[in-house]
């Protein structure tokens, strides 16, 4: 993965000067589980290097509403307390409005509890680019995360920038 760490120091305001461009392109994720973690780091600093794209912005959104993307550290241990904390957070085994078909609602999948954790952990985020390269933390991921699976999910991606 190559991505730029946090620098020291000041970056200069006005870098490049040229044309603005934007490119998309979205991307496929395939789940295994009900709650399910994925590192995309890789395919997007790929996507982001292949646009040539020096100075500009990454905007990584879920095409879904049972499904989330953050950024964080993707490390075993913390990756089983973040299932933990989401189950915890919104559990799935609650008396949602939403589940109660056909009486209050016109969905039949009994998954209320994946729509509140993608209204809690969100369904897009903002990476800059710098130099060419994502610009993230020494530990940073950017992690897709599947509340309804498993599944087949579509990511968008768009760089824009000079």
């Amino acid at each position: 993965m190559e991505a730029i760490t946090a620098r020291e120091g000041e970056i200069a305001t006005h870098r490049n000067q040229g044309t603005v461009k934007v490119f998309a392109k979205t991307i496929e994720v395939k789940t295994s589980e009900r709650t399910d973690l994925i590192n995309l780091t890789d395919e997007v600093c790929s996507f982001v290097e292949a646009t040539g794209v020096a100075d500009g912005q990454l905007q990584v959104s879920v095409l879904h509403t049972t499904a989330g993307i953050f950024i964080n550290e993707w490390q075993d241990a913390l990756l089983t307390d973040m299932k933990a904390i989401i189950e915890k957070v919104v559990p799935q085994n609650l008396d949602y409005q939403h589940n109660v078909y056909p009486e209050r609602s016109d969905c039949d999948k009994n998954n209320a509890h994946s729509h509140l954790r993608n209204v809690v952990l969100g369904h897009s985020l903002t990476v800059p680019i710098s130099e060419g390269k994502l610009v993230l933390g020494k530990w940073q991921r950017v992690i897709f995360s599947e509340f309804d699976g498993p599944n087949q999910r579509k990511v968008f991606l768009q760089v824009f920038g000079i």
